[in-house]
């Protein structure tokens, strides 16, 4: 197995959320957060055929998203 070892302490304190949880969270379709997750925008992990995507990340995206469309960072269209 070689030197490689898990940082368990890490994984105490994570949280993780389901596709349904993070789409009801941020009021849209779970297709819309599997989407996100397809396309990297949204960090998941993936267990088999399913998701979990951790809180801290979807804190970031929402972050991240809050800034992309404040009013300062939108284009004027004519």
């Amino acid at each position: 197995m070689g030197n490689a070892m898990v940082d368990l302490a890490s994984f105490e304190d994570a949280h993780y959320l389901t596709v349904a949880e993070v789409a009801l969270a941020m009021r849209v379709s779970k297709m819309t957060v599997y989407r996100l997750v397809h396309a990297q925008k949204l960090a998941a992990v993936s267990f088999g055929r399913s998701f979990r995507i951790p809180a801290q990340a979807v804190k970031e995206y929402v972050v991240a998203e809050g800034r992309a469309t404040t009013p300062a960072a939108r284009t004027a269209v004519p």
